[in-house]
């Protein structure tokens, strides 16, 4: 039996040597090459990438935007689906392993009234833990447990330190001088993720840079028996022993909808232990790797064009949830991504585009007490930023903070600006709805 004709896109924007991963994984996947066709849509890269993903693999086909139109620039490879049943789109920092595909589409092929399937994405490492160990104190005016600050961490040399994980007894990142530019504060007891490369073995050791406000001692390990270090007030290197087989961490099982209206990665950071290795219908998909049928987005439509980056794959999920459509979660297709590798997690662009979207993806879809919860309670939080960084200093003859406000009122000021049109999408998608509020928003969870 003939398997069907399948268009995978993968959008690039700079991408460098990580669209061209992206693209050999999927030329190498375990399928008809003459019943696959590929697609880069570049969004106006200024790296190159795009020449050289035409020189290294000359069967893709690119298609250039003349702007950076976002993540809804994938549009331009999905808005003619002549001949194609299955479209399927995989970031350009993201790699799948070879059966990816097939499992996707035997997942569609199975159940007609799935309109996507959504694979276990992995991150791009696999993992081993350092704890570290220390005598705390708290700085005056500080409130936290400090141990020691930790400001790189090496493996086989290479500097790891800007890709760990910290899950547990970490504070945020500060900036110094010198070696510590970037450091962070430790708890008395701290564990870090430690990236290794997946098709490599584990490391046998790795660097530690620490220091502390006085000298003290510190139990490092990495599945071996404890190692002391003296640390002392200028940053140096310990060695660890690793004796610990590197795991594998969960970056999205399936999306869910938060209470509230929030969007989130099912199992976002787990260790991947099992426990997302049964498929199940989920509310959403992730944008980074999904496979849609085709004939689900000639029901539903495409990405909207207002969101630029997040929420419009939740969107285009919760139109498709409104009119029947139901999405399935497949551990057996599995891909590595490597999260937010082109917009930083946590920069003002993310904060501004989060903010903004989840209000416009609700004003288009959600039940109008919903809408109206997640306004006020959207200002309400912006007036105790308020409270908090600015009239609280001023009071007390102190320097306001004005930068969290400032970025959450213009991202209200720019949601304002949509709503004349959202209402006249909202009464257009209401009336094609079939399916009971309830139904969709049911699906919440509380985080």
């Amino acid at each position: 039996m003939q398997r069907p004709v399948v268009r995978l896109v993968v959008l690039n924007f700079n991408g460098g040597a990580l669209v061209r991963r992206c693209v050999a994984h999927l030329e190498a996947l375990d399928w008809p090459r003459d019943r696959l066709d590929l697609v880069v849509v570049d969004n106006a890269s200024t790296d190159g990438s795009d020449r050289e993903v035409e020189a290294e693999f000359p069967a893709v086909r690119v298609l250039r935007s003349p702007a950076n139109r976002g993540f809804p620039a994938n549009n331009l490879a999905m808005s003619d689906l002549e001949g194609v049943e299955y479209v399927g789109l995989v970031n350009n920092d993201a790699f799948v392993e070879p059966a990816w595909l097939a499992e996707l589409v035997r997942e569609l092929e199975a159940d007609p009234g799935l309109g996507a399937a959504c694979p276990k994405i992995l991150l791009a490492s696999r993992f081993v833990d350092l704890t570290i160990a220390t005598t705390s104190w708290r700085a005056p005016g500080d409130g936290r447990d400090l141990g020691v600050r930790l400001s790189g961490i090496e493996v086989d040399g290479v500097d790891v330190f800007a890709r760990c994980g910290f899950p547990e007894g970490c504070y945020g990142p500060e900036h110094g001088v010198g070696p510590e530019a970037t450091f962070r504060w430790t708890a008395g007891r701290a564990v870090v993720r430690v990236p290794v490369e997946p098709s490599a073995p584990a490391p046998s050791s790795l660097s530690v840079r620490l220091a502390a406000v006085s000298p003290t001692t510190a139990l490092l390990s990495a599945g071996a028996e404890d190692a002391k270090a003296e640390v002392g007030t200028t940053p140096e290197w310990v060695e660890v022993a690793v004796e610990a087989d590197p795991y594998d961490v969960v970056n999205n099982a399936g999306s869910e909808l938060v209470t509230g209206g929030w969007g989130a990665d099912r199992g976002f950071l787990e260790r991947d232990d099992g426990q997302y290795d049964e498929a199940q219908d989920v509310f959403a998909w992730c944008g980074a790797g999904v496979l849609f049928r085709a004939d689900h987005l000639r029901d539903v439509g495409l990405f909207d064009e207002r969101f630029f980056m997040y929420y419009e794959d939740t969107d285009l999920a919760w139109r498709g949830r409104a009119v029947g459509w139901r999405f399935r979660y497949t551990p057996r297709a599995v891909m590595r991504h490597v999260h937010a590798a082109t917009s930083v997690e946590g920069s003002p662009m993310f904060q501004h585009y989060v903010e903004r979207n989840r209000l416009v993806m609700l004003m288009k879809n959600a039940p109008p007490d919903m809408v109206r919860r997640a306004i006020v309670g959207f200002l309400s939080a912006t007036a105790s930023y308020a409270v908090r960084d600015v009239l609280r200093p001023l009071v007390r003859a102190h320097r306001p903070r004005f930068a969290l406000v400032r970025a959450r009122l213009g991202s209200f000021v720019a949601f304002l600006r949509l709503v004349p049109s959202l209402r006249a999408d909202r009464r257009q998608l209401r009336g094609r709805q079939v399916v009971p509020d309830r139904m969709i928003t049911g699906w919440a969870v509380q985080r």
